[in-house]
């Protein structure tokens, strides 16, 4: 089994998975041997801390080794990726890849004979996802039935939202002026407007009034933010996205607690003052990306 995105996963296998994390953080000292004697691959092609930080804490407090791999000092950056996971398969039991594009994501599952886990790629974040699935979990003891409304690009990480959510019963409310196409996934969009629990709008401030928790997210990819040929689309961008910014004027009317997937970009999606805001709970949300990635790891290595 992979877990390239949630598709194959159904609501009751993805409850399990927060429930797994959320176990294997209250009880850590009863997994600390469980995957003694493996080792995981860690693949990157796109810049990292905390997917790295993550599973590799993760696998060594499991009690396996994790083997980072830079793509560009490697011969992934050369041959042929197929061949290359086929050699590296038979060497690891798990490969995860943080890689550029989803497509190649796709050809080194179809390559490995061992589990591949998708650690960011443009259209998906399936390990972000399941970290927040979690943190709201621990906030109000369920998923079902509570509302989350996400503020900012629609990109990677709304896909994923969007699909963990619409299968365990939370409702999702997207305000996203600018939709990146690169991430862009009809399928899961049209299946998940049948569920009647995700819905778009540009009514921010009525969204947040009505939310249990509220989430933004970069609206520029790390690995652009400084690229000067970025430049032109990063300020149309800000000018677009800066009344939508999660600051104290936005959230006066809101009792909800404030989410953020990090790296942030202080000043723009979100002020310094709601980052320091007791209701915050960012620096939580990220610390659980572990036991996500404890969760994801434990599954697909069969334990």
């Amino acid at each position: 089994m992979h877990l390239i995105n949630f598709k194959e996963l159904s609501g009751g296998e993805l409850n399990r998975l927060v429930n797994l994390g959320i176990e294997v953080k209250a009880n850590p000292e009863k997994y600390f041997e469980t995957l003694r004697g493996k080792s995981a691959a860690l693949i990157f092609q796109k810049t990292s801390t905390r997917t790295r930080v993550s599973f590799e804490v993760a696998m060594t407090q499991l009690g396996g080794h994790a083997l980072f791999i830079d793509w560009r000092t490697t011969n992934f950056a050369l041959a042929d990726i197929g061949d290359e996971i086929k050699y590296l398969s038979r060497n690891v039991d798990c490969i995860m890849a943080r890689l550029l594009y989803n497509a190649d994501l796709i050809r080194m599952a179809a390559a490995s004979q061992v589990p591949v886990i998708n650690g960011c790629d443009e259209k998906y974040h399936p390990s972000q996802a399941l970290a927040d699935l979690i943190t709201i979990k621990e906030k109000k003891g369920k998923l079902e039935g509570t509302k989350l409304v996400y503020i900012g690009v629609h990109n990677n990480v709304t896909n994923s939202l969007i699909e963990c959510c619409t299968k365990t019963g939370i409702k999702l409310t997207t305000v996203t002026p600018i939709f990146n196409e690169a991430a862009r996934d009809e399928e899961l969009l049209s299946k998940a407007k049948k569920t009647g629990l995700w819905e778009s709008t540009i009514e921010v401030k009525k969204a947040v009034a009505e939310a249990d928790f509220v989430y933004t997210d970069t609206w520029i990819d790390m690995e652009f933010f400084t690229d000067k040929k970025f430049a032109v689309e990063k300020e149309k961008r800000i000018k677009l996205m800066m009344p939508y910014q999660v600051n104290s004027r936005l959230l006066e009317d809101s009792d909800a607690y404030i989410m953020h997937d990090m790296p942030i970009h202080r000043g723009y999606e979100i002020s310094g003052e709601v980052i320091e805001n007791p209701k915050a709970l960012i620096y939580e949300q990220a610390k659980n990306r572990l036991y996500s990635a404890k969760a994801i790891l434990l599954k697909l290595m069969g334990i």
